[in-house]
């Protein structure tokens, strides 16, 4: 089975696609849950394929400090280790290296860096993230970049896209190519059309099966956000997905893909699960407050997921309160199937040339807030 992107519908810049992997097809747009660690925290994948998840994110820097790599090569890859049997990406590592390393050092060659886990001294090169993305038999492997910080001059900003990019070229080379599996390179360049559009340049002349936009979400804010994906998205080949890396809020979605991104993953639906914030059509709401203890409500009225179904907010507030983990794994539930179904109805708008009117009626509902009053 080759690895591949068929555009089936265009709404505007909005695109309806199918990524074709090995280990099975993604409709686009495309929301990942983020599992990091090889789970996405509190649900079993089992759940987690019930919400509509086609495809999951791991993560190379964690996988490789614990259990390692090999390990997981030895034990029937990823997919056989997490017990799912859908398409896996995973990320190069290089974010997690500059964010939660000690001690790190960077040099053409790649990083050095201090486990986070155990203080522990580790290499990771273009080369070496590839083979461990390779051993975790990822059906889509990210290049190894460097995420530049924000804010950074021009000069910082350039200097760090153009090491990206010599990475990108390297991890292309190291890549092993076999049917279904495919390799994305990453944009870079901070906020500056220019460099954005000299790295999507660089990437087309390598060759990549995908396209990502990386260095975004990042303390840039929304309205800085879209101007530099408008600035981005026509230097990349209409034939092949694009990848919106780390967003983000579901207004940030619905904008990202009129723009004309296919794919997104966060950890905002599963991290806020286990904060006690709920995604509903009129925003989030904290299930700790107090206006909840006696709500017999679900989560939100108009959601067709498991809890909504089954449990009131009430009994969430209850769980919550008593510390009761039982809570956090059903607003986490809830909040995935939320981003799902929100994909799903992207899906169906661009399929029906429906959405400028779905983006319109789902930013004024969203914003509308919750409705407080219990009806008796």
């Amino acid at each position: 089975m080759k690895f591949g992107y068929t555009k089936l519908q265009q709404d505007g810049a909005a695109r309806r696609g199918k990524i074709t992997t090995a280990h099975g097809e993604i409709d686009t747009p495309a929301f990942m849950p983020v599992g990091t660690a090889a789970t996405v925290k509190g649900m079993l994948p089992e759940q987690v394929a019930e919400t509509g998840a086609q495809i999951l994110l791991g993560n190379t820097y964690h996988l490789m400090l614990r259990p390692t790599a090999e390990r997981v090569a030895e034990l029937g890859g990823l997919h056989t280790f997490m017990n799912w049997d859908k398409p896996i990406l995973t990320d190069s590592g290089g974010y997690q290296v500059m964010s939660l390393s000690k001690l790190r050092k960077m040099t053409e060659e790649g990083v050095t860096f201090q486990s986070h886990v155990d203080g522990s001294q580790h290499a990771l090169t273009p080369e070496r993230s590839i083979e461990i993305q390779h051993l975790l038999d990822a059906d889509i492997t990210m290049s190894f970049d460097e995420c530049t910080p924000f804010p950074a001059t021009e000069e910082v900003a350039a200097e760090s896209m153009r090491l990206s990019m010599r990475w990108a070229k390297r991890s292309r080379e190291a890549f092993v190519e076999r049917d279904g599996y495919g390799i994305f390179g990453i944009v870079q360049g901070s906020v500056y059309p220019k460099l954005r559009e000299e790295s999507a340049e660089a990437l087309k002349e390598i060759g990549f099966d995908g396209y990502a936009i990386g260095g975004l979400a990042v303390g840039e804010g929304q309205e800085l956000m879209f101007q530099t994906l408008e600035t981005t998205i026509p230097h990349l080949p209409e034939d092949a997905p694009r990848y919106l890396m780390g967003v983000g809020k579901p207004p940030d979605l619905v904008g990202a893909v009129q723009r004309g991104v296919d794919m997104f993953d966060c950890v905002l639906p599963t991290r806020s699960g286990r904060t006690a914030q709920a995604f509903t059509r009129r925003g989030t709401i904290n299930l700790m407050n107090a206006r909840h203890a006696a709500d017999p409500r679900p989560i939100d009225p108009d959601c067709s997921c498991y809890v909504c179904k089954n449990y009131s907010r009430a009994y969430i507030n209850h769980l919550l309160k008593c510390q009761e983990m039982l809570g956090p794994m059903l607003i986490t539930r809830h909040n995935l199937h939320y981003y799902q179904e929100l994909m799903a109805g992207l899906r169906g708008a661009i399929e029906e040339g429906r959405l400028s009117e779905f983006a319109q009626k789902f930013e004024t509902q969203y914003e509308s807030g919750d409705i407080e009053e219990i009806k008796k």
